[in-house]
């Protein structure tokens, strides 16, 4: 008993969530940093962008996932009118 609870304790450990970012700031934002933002709020706008040495980058976006096919052939349908007449003749 006391060994699993050595065991427990000197296991590695998961991290339980992924590091927090730093939240963006006014100060860090490309509009703000090259005198371009017309706003004089302290925090950030929806126009928020990350100012980095490459310049303006648009925001990144949602990969696209093509989908399968459709199905060619139905797995069940309905009779057609020759088939009911043939089943109730």
């Amino acid at each position: 008993m006391v060994n699993e609870l050595v065991e427990k304790e000197n296991a590695p450990r998961m991290p339980k969530a992924r590091a927090k970012s730093k939240k963006p700031s006014c100060e860090d934002c490309y509009f703000r940093c090259n005198m371009l933002c017309a706003l004089s709020v302290d925090e950030p706008c929806a126009t928020f962008r990350p100012d980095s040495p490459e310049g303006l980058r648009p925001p990144r976006q949602l990969r696209f996932h093509f989908r399968q096919p459709a199905r060619t052939t139905t797995a069940w349908a309905f009779p057609d009118a020759r088939e009911q007449a043939a089943l109730h003749a």
